[in-house]
């Protein structure tokens, strides 16, 4: 089996189960979340933002979760690569938490982390660069 699927995988669950608070984020790194998330028919969901990011000595990830009636459940919602060249880019990120009644329109709370894996002893461990929660509204489309 290859190692990057199960990196990219387990850099997922990672996290979906970390809080969004970064020890001590560069003022010039940034990550945003959109004020509306789409909901499809299916359950998928896709939440979008922005982010900034300078370089880094490991791959570094836009990760989101989503939280409706119950703060306690986290909902992971995708993973996207980050370009670190100093420049704002969009992200987009969309997962199907579970069956399609799961999640509903309306308010939602969202997390968005900028992460980066970096290498210790041979082990990925996870470096937070920026992260922001918000409210947002989930639509159907």
């Amino acid at each position: 089996m290859p190692l990057r699927p199960v990196l990219g995988a387990a850099v997922l669950l990672l996290l979906a189960a970390v809080p969004a608070t970064p020890a001590a984020a560069d003022p010039h790194e940034t990550v945003t979340v959109d004020r509306t998330g789409r909901l499809a028919a299916d359950g998928t969901v896709t939440l979008s933002g922005t982010y900034r990011c300078l370089g880094g000595t490991g791959p570094v990830y836009v990760s989101s979760s989503l939280s409706q009636d119950s703060p306690g459940i986290r909902h992971g919602i995708g993973g996207t690569h980050a370009v670190c060249d100093g420049a704002e880019h969009r992200w987009v990120n969309t997962g199907a938490p579970g069956t399609p009644d799961t999640l509903v329109p309306g308010r939602a709370r969202v997390a968005a982390t900028l992460m980066e894996l970096r290498s210790e002893d041979g082990l990925p461990m996870p470096s937070f660069r920026a992260a922001q929660q918000r409210e947002v509204t989930l639509k159907n489309g």
